[in-house]
């Protein structure tokens, strides 16, 4: 096991590596990183140049004009120049004995007019090895801190360990993401984006190092697109209106598209949404991920990708309860949440056991559930027994919650979805798998004609010709 160093020795480590050598380029909250290397004495062998392009006007002179001061464009400018500066001026003298690097970090703290949390972009461009072709990390991280001070010394200390993670761990980079919180906790920092990219790591799958964010808990939350892209959560959610599905997706079934598809039909027919296009997330739970007490990577990127085979956008969360999945969005927008889900699903929320931490049970649940504009959308079923479908208005729950849940219909918190395909209602994941696994064909007339050839294509879930 690697030995936990901490920020001083982290700080100290690099400036006395004399194979090290670069620029610190820091704006918004002052240059919170460069500090620690001139604090802990030794900075002239580290340090080439730090600066802060405070100033808006000049900022763009120097990296170009910014939609957006804090962003990852921003970001990747700011490393660009910077790296091109750095080998123009110096490479001819010592590239042939020193590994470059340039660290960038564009953040904003609370200050006298901006009264909102903290948070922005680190990153840094190094070699491995003199007159290598650079790598990259870049995170996104958000500041919890309220004191403005302590805003900074959290940033500082982060900043030095991504540093130090991206010099001495980028061969394990499960042990960079564990190092990022040395030093600190969920209550100072948060980060919910990690990217990286170049020949230090060769192989590595970015959704792969995002799950990680999750299980390590440097985030409850993280995003990536179709494409694999990963992406910080407002980069797509910024004051839009969010429709959430949440499921397993082993394997992504035509129920689970005619869902998707009948909410999101409902959705923009509503008044109420005024023409706006809702943003789309598939969301899967690490319980969903679980077996044997541990997640499947394999398993995950083959969910993955069949959503994104798809076109959908995946978050993955430990978000056990749909309230708490509420909560985090509202941190991003505010207008319309809409979840769809299937009666099993409604079923289980409104089980009272999954609130025993809940000082008001599931009365405070669905309270925080429906702060601001928040609406289910419930897909039916079918009994197994009697043949008869269950809908929203026939679903029952017990008695003494008949009056909570009658008072959720009766105000459109919850609706029933009008407009669906019958024929997909006899249709489970755990039967289609069981299909899947002894070879039965009719699987293939169950799950989407892409997901179809996705799982012939890769032989996924034990698939055999």
């Amino acid at each position: 096991m690697t030995e936990k160093l901490s920020t001083h020795e982290k700080s100290l480590k690099i400036n006395i590596d004399a194979a090290r050598y670069g620029t610190f380029a820091e704006i918004g909250a002052g240059q919170e990183v460069a500090r620690w290397f001139f604090r802990v004495g030794g900075a002239a062998g580290t340090v080439a140049k730090t600066m802060s392009a405070y100033d808006m006007t000049v900022s763009d002179a120097i990296y170009g004009a910014a939609k957006r001061y804090v962003s990852r464009d921003r970001l990747q400018a700011m490393l660009k120049h910077e790296w091109g500066l750095l080998l123009e001026r110096l490479d001819k003298d010592r590239g042939g004995q020193t590994a470059f690097f340039v660290f960038a970090d564009t953040v904003a703290t609370r200050s006298f007019s901006r009264k909102e949390d903290g948070g922005g972009w680190l990153g840094v461009r190094f070699q491995t090895s003199p007159r290598t072709e650079p790598s990259e990390v870049i995170i996104h991280t958000r500041l919890w801190e309220q004191d403005v001070a302590r805003q900074q010394e959290a940033l500082g200390v982060l900043g030095v360990n991504l540093l130090h993670g991206a010099f001495y761990h980028h061969d394990k980079p499960n042990e960079l993401i564990a190092s990022l919180l040395d030093d600190l906790s969920r209550n100072h920092v948060e980060v919910d984006m990690i990217k990286c990219s170049g020949p230090a790591f060769a192989g590595v799958d970015n959704r792969l190092l995002s799950l990680q964010l999750v299980e390590q808990l440097h985030t409850d939350a993280a995003l990536f697109t179709a494409a694999g892209e990963v992406i910080e959560p407002a980069e797509i959610l910024h004051n839009q209106p969010v429709l959430v599905e949440r499921g397993s997706f082993r394997p992504v079934t035509t129920v689970t598209l005619d869902m998707l598809q009948s909410a999101r039909a409902q959705l923009l027919a509503d008044p109420a949404m005024q023409g706006k296009e809702p943003v789309t997330l598939m969301e899967m739970t690490l319980h969903n991920l679980t077996a044997e007490g541990r997640v499947d990577s394999a398993d995950f990127l083959t969910r993955v990708d069949m959503l994104g085979a798809l076109g959908q956008t995946v978050m993955i969360s430990n978000h056990a309860t749909f309230h708490r999945l509420a909560r985090h969005l509202r941190r991003f927008t505010s207008e319309r949440i809409t979840m769809v889900l299937g009666i099993p699903t409604l079923e289980q929320m409104f089980n009272e056991k999954y609130y025993a931490d809940l000082e008001g049970g599931i009365l405070e649940s669905m309270g925080r559930l429906f702060k601001g504009p928040v609406k289910l959308y419930v897909y039916p079923a079918i009994n197994p027994t009697t043949g008869e479908y269950i809908i929203a208005e026939t679903f029952r729950v017990a008695p003494h919650l008949e009056h909570l849940y009658q008072h959720l219909l009766e105000n459109r918190y919850i609706e029933p979805i009008r407009d669906y395909d019958c024929r997909h209602l006899q249709v489970y994941p755990r039967d289609v798998l069981a299909r899947i696994q002894r070879g039965d064909a009719t699987w293939e007339t169950m799950v989407p004609a892409s997901v179809v050839e996705l799982v012939k294509q890769r032989r996924l879930f034990g698939w055999k010709p």
